[in-house]
């Protein structure tokens, strides 16, 4: 019995890690900013499982509270402020989503280049 009490951690466990993977993953390769942070808030809490499941209690708590919740709400409200400040700037620029946007790893590794 206690084998398959064993076996089913070892499944979750897998699971947990294997999704860790598939939304960081995808939190990198979004093209959409507001899904990139979505993402990034659903990563810190499942996160926060997985310190749970290594009796690691007070970083769970930690990183449910700063990792999720705290950066996510600066994210979004970055998000917003970012959104209403192009939406003053350029107010006949044509909105439609381009074919090949910039996913967000595009963005951040084209952020440390500067031009000349």
């Amino acid at each position: 019995m206690e084998s398959l009490l064993n076996l089913n951690d070892i499944v979750f466990d897998g699971l947990l890690a294997l999704g860790l993977l598939v939304l960081a993953w995808s939190l990198l390769r979004s093209p959409d900013l507001f899904k990139a942070i979505v993402l990034f808030i659903s990563f810190g809490l499942i996160m926060s499982l997985a310190w749970v499941r290594l009796k690691a209690v007070d970083i769970a708590l930690a990183e449910a509270a700063i990792g999720a919740g705290l950066t996510g709400a600066l994210f979004l409200s970055t998000l917003s402020r970012m959104q209403r400040g192009s939406r003053k700037s350029e107010p006949k620029k044509d909105r439609r989503p381009l074919s090949k946007e910039k996913s967000a790893l595009d963005r951040i590794s084209d952020a440390g280049v500067s031009e000349e």
